[in-house]
């Protein structure tokens, strides 16, 4: 049996989709409530910011979510503020591929099944241009923005 799986990557320029998907811009909160039963979302820099209002929204939408990121005192916090919903949390440090395994099997292991990873965690360099960036922070940058995501789908 294939299962379909959803990637989003917010970096839209440096990706294509892989799997195509239409978004309904009139639906409202009881309409999608409950829509995502029995799914499971894998989501990296998911503690705060644009991150976290995506966990948000799939856990509003009956999704478990798995929220990531580098440090466990901000996993808690996540988990902590998504209360009542079904979320889990786990520390990850996506530039590193020992972790992104660890994440994915983990995932695996825990829920089964992994229906969306959204890969939100990123860096910039502290330079308004990438062009100053030194060569250690391009390695980051390329580490994080677009080595992390391609291990964590093949991982996946």
């Amino acid at each position: 049996m294939v299962r379909n799986r959803a990637v989003v990557w917010p970096q839209r320029h440096l990706f294509l989709p892989l799997v195509p998907f239409s978004v309904r811009m009139r639906s409202t909160a009881a309409d999608r409530r409950g829509v995502l039963v029995d799914k499971v979302a894998l989501i990296t820099g998911s503690t705060d910011g644009i991150g976290f209002a995506v966990a948000q929204h799939l856990a509003r939408d009956g999704a478990h979510v798995i929220v990531s990121i580098r440090k466990q005192q901000n996993v808690d916090c996540a988990v902590e503020k998504l209360q009542g919903q079904s979320a889990s949390g786990t520390v990850c440090h996506v530039g590193k591929e020992e972790y992104c395994k660890r994440l994915v099997s983990m995932a695996s292991a825990k829920h089964g099944f992994i229906n969306f990873l959204v890969c939100v965690a990123g860096v910039s360099p502290m330079t308004w241009s990438t062009l100053g960036a030194s060569e250690e922070m391009w390695d980051k940058i390329m580490d994080i923005n677009m080595k992390a995501p391609a291990r964590l789908y093949h991982t996946w």
